[in-house]
């Protein structure tokens, strides 16, 4: 890969407008997470909102061969969960939908959890400290800061509660491109890595889990689990760094509701 793209603030409002609306995906789809439904209809749901309403094209579907809109990844599945007509959600579930869309050839990308019904108190802080930990990352972003100042906030964060980070996955550039430089990790040593400069824009996305930091593919050749079933979860923003700090590009129409603004 290349350097790093810094945008200009023609580029900077078409990866802000791409953004917008992978935000708007996940506010729509917040009403029918509920127990019984099926990870198959919230697909569909979102698919007929990207194309019929944004006028935009789901950014997953065949991306290197992937089937579905969204990734939804439920429980101990870390990431990349196949939405399914066979996969029910059910009360105490925690769920992570990630989903990308792409307008006039700009990427949005962004991800959240979701309670289904009353989780435990387990499942509960694993979410908010996931959370806690992205809205640490975003806070150490600007000019002249690193890549692992982001990853050292996150492991910080996750540590302090004795959770893991995953490390096999990471946060990355985004524009024109749906993966592109930089690779932000989520864990790191202060001072290390990237110096970050105005005009970059990539994803922040820890994903923590209750137990060790292992995972493992399934068979299908997308889902990864962990490898011990603890539960697992993971929040994604779109960021771009300003002159003095931080824009967060896929912020929540609705607001942050329960949880801290970032």
């Amino acid at each position: 890969m290349g350097p790093t793209p810094i945008r200009t603030a023609e580029e900077l409002n078409l990866s802000r407008r791409a953004a917008r609306l992978a935000a708007d995906v996940l506010a729509m789809i917040e009403p029918f997470v509920v127990p019984g439904v099926s990870t198959e209809r919230l697909d569909q749901l979102c698919h007929d909102y990207i194309v019929d309403v944004q006028g935009a094209i789901p950014a997953n579907v065949g991306y290197q061969g992937y089937p579905k809109t969204i990734l939804t990844s439920v429980n101990q599945v870390v990431c990349h969960g196949i939405p399914s007509p066979d996969k029910i959600l059910k009360d105490g579930d925690i769920v992570n939908i990630d989903v990308a869309v792409k307008k006039d050839g700009w990427f949005g990308d962004t991800s959240r959890m979701y309670l289904v019904g009353t989780p435990s108190i387990l499942a509960r802080r694993l979410v908010e400290t996931t959370y806690e930990a992205l809205v640490a990352a975003i806070h150490q972003v600007r000019p002249g800061a690193t890549l692992g100042d982001v990853g050292h906030a996150i492991q910080s964060v996750a540590q302090r509660e004795h959770f893991s980070v995953v490390r096999e996955y990471c946060g990355h550039g985004i524009g024109d491109i749906y993966h592109d430089e930089p690779q932000v990790l989520h864990f790191g040593q202060r001072g290390q890595g990237l110096k970050l400069k105005p005009g970059m824009v990539f994803t922040i996305e820890p994903m923590l889990n209750a137990g060790k930091r292992d995972t493992k593919t399934l068979p299908d050749g997308w889902t990864v689990v962990t490898k011990d079933r603890s539960l697992s979860a993971q929040w994604e923003h779109m960021v771009a760094v300003t002159e003095d700090g931080y824009e967060v590009l896929t912020a929540w129409p609705g607001g942050t509701g329960s949880y801290p603004a970032v």
